[in-house]
């Protein structure tokens, strides 16, 4: 073993692998900061380069480009609001609530050194772990992966804002949405109204911009303002870096939850930063500002996001399972170079296996060094009018929706999912709720039907199962007293604000908003009834229980006077329903709705190209020339960034009935 670990280490050190690593990196920086396109799109962008090439300089570049990701897509987090990959979805909830407070650079650095820790803690469980992982991993059936599912569900208590029910609604309504398509057990379409794009499902990277950019960038435009007024961001990275050494006991309990569910077939990064942030807010007592720039919340996912890929190559090693998407791709590489995954890997070829490992932990160097030495200029986006950034946003944000199925549908439902982002977000129901039910809807019911399947309800009685369920029951118990006291401390805050200005409050647009929940579980319940047993019963358990949660939240609303602390929100006050100089959410629904409808009749190119000078001179007050020269550098960028990748762009009825030049055709 000793002579495996010194020629792994040779290789890695070396001036060809270096190269080869840091080429990767630089891919991985690139396709993370561009949000939506995440490590699936830069792993299959590199595969066509690695045929002929030598087996570990390739694995040199996809190792430098599957570890740089996960940290280079913090900065649209943070700095933008947009999840740059669905690993990176929790650290919007506090990154950029502290880019707009000024502290972007405090946020970023925080969440690069974060990322740094946890992919070299990653790195090295990996290389004692990997001789020892076959029988923990074969020991992990679907009756423990599906109460891996419900652990998860059980954050949604610390997501849940100020309203238990409303929290667990939304969640509820996130598991419905997520049960749209194909039944798991039958193959039965449920919920679909007989649309094509809807029987394979609802693609997360469309939710989630959906139901997190879209909000933020409309309520940013209504404010007519910079992300942050600050401009002296280039001295907060070390500030980062002592948030980071303040709160290490958090990283490293964050990072172990990382190997953890990285290394289980099937969960992934999807799912690790929303039991990570969860964790952090239940073990959180000094008075948290979770949700309002808490830089804990940023630690936590970002520990965890980076550690879970050291998890993730276990499998993928020692299996050839892949546990998530890019590791589906990372294994394609291995089998184009001619390395087969298997027991193989930890005998004859241990040598390659530590390469890997090794390499994972330098990358990450590189890549959060990099990451960090760029982050105080970049941070400096933030300063800019939000007018002049948000075409361009709008911009990236379809072509990455429109890149998860390459229809026109992505387009439509990003419409959709960001209307209903807005109203959660301006009656107070929490989206993270929603997206982690989202998330875990399709595993959580394919997971239950193979355990009973195969062990009947006995699978409950398994120590595993047993196991996790004590410390989700733990978890809820220590949410729950922290709950407790932190409502006893501020309910004599949150009376007096209601007191003062509670009589204004319109409760109307609210309880017609939880009139249309309610009845989406009706659906649900109706739908369900209309499949097989195995097709339906998911959807039916769950869509009842949800219907008379979401019953409670209407009666409440119904019934409480206006200034309940539980149901009053100033910033609906003072943000939507009075400011008189704020522009309608409605507004700017209109013109995105324009930017598709052109879609649909011109393509892509020529509707962006319009909304791009349009929005521009009407809404930033910018003249002609100047708009049409900003434009022509976006789309510009846009069509560049299309060719490099083999990507596709919408095209419309203009297209099909007319052959036109590129780029327009």
């Amino acid at each position: 073993m000793f002579n495996e670990l010194l020629e792994s280490l040779q290789t890695i050190l070396s001036l060809q692998h270096i190269s080869y690593m840091l080429s990767g990196v630089a891919l991985g920086l690139a396709i993370g900061i561009f949000p939506g396109l995440g490590g699936i799109a830069g792993l299959s962008l590199l595969l066509p380069f690695l045929y002929g090439m030598d087996p570990i300089s390739a694995l040199a570049m996809l190792i430098g480009l599957v570890a740089v990701i996960p940290t280079s897509d913090t900065f649209t987090s943070v700095l933008m609001g947009i999840p740059g990959s669905s690993g990176s979805q929790a650290t919007v909830l506090d990154g950029f609530p502290m880019a707009k407070k000024g502290q972007a650079a405090r946020a970023l650095s925080a969440a690069f050194t974060s990322s740094l820790f946890g992919g070299l803690f990653g790195a090295v469980i990996l290389t004692g772990f990997v001789l020892i992982a076959r029988p923990v991993i074969l020991a992990f059936g679907s009756g423990e992966l599906f109460m891996l599912t419900i652990l998860g569900l059980s954050m949604v208590g610390a997501l849940a804002g100020n309203s238990f029910v409303k929290g667990l609604s939304a969640c509820g309504l996130g598991v419905l949405l997520g049960s749209v398509g194909s039944a798991p057990a039958t193959g039965e379409n449920r919920m679909v109204f007989d649309n094509f794009y809807l029987m394979d499902g609802l693609p997360l990277v469309v939710v989630g911009l959906g139901i997190f950019a879209l909000p933020e960038i409309i309520d940013l435009l209504r404010q007519n303002k910079p992300i942050a007024n600050a401009s002296k961001l280039g001295s907060g990275w070390m500030e980062g870096i002592k948030d980071f050494l303040a709160n290490k006991w958090l990283a490293v309990r964050c990072s172990v939850i990382g190997c953890i569910i990285g290394a289980l077939p099937g969960l992934g990064g999807s799912v690790v930063d929303w039991i990570a942030y969860g964790h952090a807010v239940q073990t959180t007592k000094d008075k948290p500002e979770f949700g309002h720039g808490d830089v804990r919340g940023v630690i936590a996912p970002e520990s965890s996001n980076n550690a879970k890929e050291g998890g993730g190559l276990v499998p993928t090693l020692l299996f050839g399972i892949p546990g998530s998407g890019s590791m589906a791709v990372f294994l394609g590489g291995m089998v184009l170079v001619g390395l087969e995954p298997g027991p193989a890997m930890v005998s004859t070829e241990l040598s390659v296996t530590y390469t890997i490992v090794w390499s994972l932990a330098l990358a990450n160097v590189f890549g959060a060094g990099a990451c960090m030495l760029i982050s105080p200029w970049v941070a400096r986006l933030t300063t800019i009018r939000y007018a002049l950034l948000a075409p361009f946003m709008v911009m990236v944000i379809c072509f990455a929706a429109y890149q998860a199925t390459r229809d026109l549908g992505d387009l439509v439902t990003l419409l959709a999912i960001g209307f209903l982002g807005v109203l959660m977000k301006r009656f107070d129901w929490p989206r993270p709720a929603f997206l982690i039910g989202f998330v875990l809807a399709s595993g959580m019911e394919t997971y239950l039907y193979q355990a009973v399947q195969f062990d009947g309800i006995g699978f409950l009685l398994r120590p595993g199962v047993m196991i996790i369920g004590a410390i989700t029951i733990f978890s809820l118990v220590f949410m729950y007293r922290q709950s407790a006291k932190k409502r006893e401390e501020e309910a004599a805050n949150d009376e007096a604000s209601s007191n003062s200005t509670g009589a204004n409050y319109n409760r109307r647009p609210q309880i017609i908003f939880a009139a249309c929940v309610n009845i989406a579980f009706l659906y649900g319940i109706y739908d369900g009834f209309q499949q097989s047993f195995l097709g339906g019963v998911f959807t039916i358990v769950i869509s009842s229980l949800m219907w008379v949660l979401s019953a409670i939240a209407l009666y409440q609303l119904l019934r409480n006077p206006s200034n309940d602390p539980v149901y009053f929100d100033l910033e609906y006050i003072q943000g939507y329903a009075f400011d008189k100089d704020a522009t309608s959410m409605m507004h700017y629904l209109y013109w995105l709705s324009g930017l598709i409808i052109g879609c649909y009749f011109v393509g892509y190119v020529i509707s962006i190209t319009v909304f791009f000078i349009a929005f521009l001179v009407v809404k930033a007050s910018v003249s002609m020339w100047r708009a049409t020269f900003l434009t022509t550098i976006a789309v510009g960028f846009l069509l560049a960034l299309t060719q490099a990748m083999v990507l596709d762009l919408p095209i419309g009825l203009l297209q099909e009935a007319i052959a036109l030049p590129w780029p327009i055709g």
